[in-house]
């Protein structure tokens, strides 16, 4: 898939583990994948550079609430892992596949 940062055979992935308002998952149908992997914002979380980040998603994402973006995060998994983002009370946390234990009846 294009449009993502990958590193050292890891791809970089942004979430808000703070409470308040999901980046991914809230409010941002279509575009939360994108705002997940978008290689801008990784750099400007990374960087921090938050005023940069507010201008870029003003022009890239007009319509998006962008509340609680210095809350970004990112975390690195490696390409190919099959994860979600979880998230409860607005905190997202990310879960990998193999990480979870199901308990089946």
């Amino acid at each position: 898939m294009k449009d993502r940062v990958i590193r050292d055979g890891r791809v970089a992935v942004v979430y808000s583990p703070g409470f308040g308002a999901g980046w991914s998952t809230w409010a941002h149908g279509e575009h939360g994948n994108e705002l997940i992997f978008d290689p801008m914002i990784v750099d400007c979380v990374e960087t921090k550079d938050f005023a940069k980040l507010a201008t870029y998603m003003a022009v890239r994402y007009p319509d998006m609430y962008t509340g609680g973006m210095d809350d970004l995060t990112v975390t690195w998994l490696p390409v190919g892992t099959a994860f979600r983002i979880h998230e409860y009370d607005g905190s997202e946390s990310i879960e990998v596949r193999e990480e979870l234990n199901w308990i089946i009846t």
